[in-house]
């Protein structure tokens, strides 16, 4: 017993490896790399695939690695095993985020429950039923990010709700302004169907003036192939929410994706969809008057939209060979 404690099988660190994959990431980029040797997985950040223009700080990289974190903690529980999580183990390898092994101690239920619905959850960027998420599921959402040391902001205050669309507007209308942010994002969206990365047209609407959206929704649609319907409708007096963390620093946006999918899934479980709205967080100057005019305590990191959607179309996945490294 003591042996598997130490080592845990190869095969639960792979299957581990291959549910990190599936992780949401910003513009389907999945900047991550993983290595898997003598009973431990590490999870680096592929720094060649920051954005830029939208990303130059890697907030939204590293968010993205926190997903992948959480989806092979996930699936670790959900293998009956116990996991220890190291964060940034290393001060002189900023790349490498975490590294797992056993632990000596019982899987987390909580998280073992999120396993099966891994390989369901989408990024939705259809219309939305124009209904309130109830409260009893927002109750349960907010526990599931302050199980992660983040907070889950629900938007109800009337005026927040305008303050949010308005800045929403703004930050959206500052990026497109920018010539080199248009040129990334046609860089890193695809009607290829051969492409394992980048938003392909078949997940994003078709972009013809008749969204109707009082909180855009990116325009992904910069070849005009969008196949979703034009109209996606994404309203104020929808169910927004605000993933915070107390910290601004590479370890909090590292834990704010860790809590980010850990929401998801848990808004997944549900039978609801999310929409994620990053535009207002990505601009330092939308991001700080968010902040001040909510009178958030914590930081701002996504925006969420969430509510009851038909499906949408998987994004596809680089190939495991081309991400994960193993050791015999």
């Amino acid at each position: 017993m003591a042996a598997s404690i130490a080592s845990p099988p190869a095969t639960t660190l792979r299957r581990a490896a291959v549910r990190a994959t599936l992780a949401p990431s910003v513009h389907n980029t999945q900047p991550w790399r993983m290595h898997l040797a003598e009973g431990r997985l590490d999870l680096f950040a592929d720094l060649s695939r920051q954005l830029l223009v939208l990303d130059p700080t890697s907030r939204q990289l590293l968010i993205s690695c926190g997903c992948a974190l959480m989806n092979a903690r996930v699936a670790i529980a959900g293998a009956d095993g116990g996991v220890r999580v190291q964060r940034f183990p290393d001060p002189l390898r900023n790349d490498l985020v975490a590294c797992l092994t056993a632990a000596d101690e019982p899987a987390d239920p909580e998280l073992a429950a999120l396993d099966p619905v891994i390989e369901l959850r989408q990024t939705n960027r259809r219309e939305f039923a124009q209904e309130e998420v109830p409260e009893a599921i927002l109750a349960t959402l907010e526990a599931t990010a302050e199980a992660e040391a983040a907070s889950l902001i629900p938007v109800r205050n009337p005026e927040h709700r305008i303050v949010v669309a308005t800045l929403g507007q703004r930050a959206d209308a500052i990026e497109n302004r920018n010539p080199a942010y248009r040129a990334e994002l046609r860089a890193w969206t695809t009607d290829d169907p051969g492409r394992r990365d980048g938003v392909p047209s078949l997940a994003v609407p078709h972009v013809d003036g008749t969204a109707e959206d009082d909180v855009p929704i990116r325009d992904f649609d910069t070849r005009g192939t969008g196949k979703l319907p034009a109209r996606t409708r994404s309203s104020l007096n929808q169910t927004m929410v605000l993933l915070c963390t107390d910290g601004d620093s590479p370890a909090d946006w590292l834990r704010a994706g860790e809590a980010l999918e850990r929401v998801l899934l848990e808004i997944t479980r549900h039978g609801l969809s999310a929409s994620l709205l990053t535009q207002v967080t990505e601009v330092p100057a939308t991001r700080a008057e968010l902040r001040r005019e909510l009178e958030l305590t914590g930081h701002p990191h996504v925006l969420l939209r969430i509510g009851r959607a038909p499906t949408t179309p998987a994004s596809r996945r680089r190939r495991l060979v081309d991400v994960l490294t193993e050791e015999s």
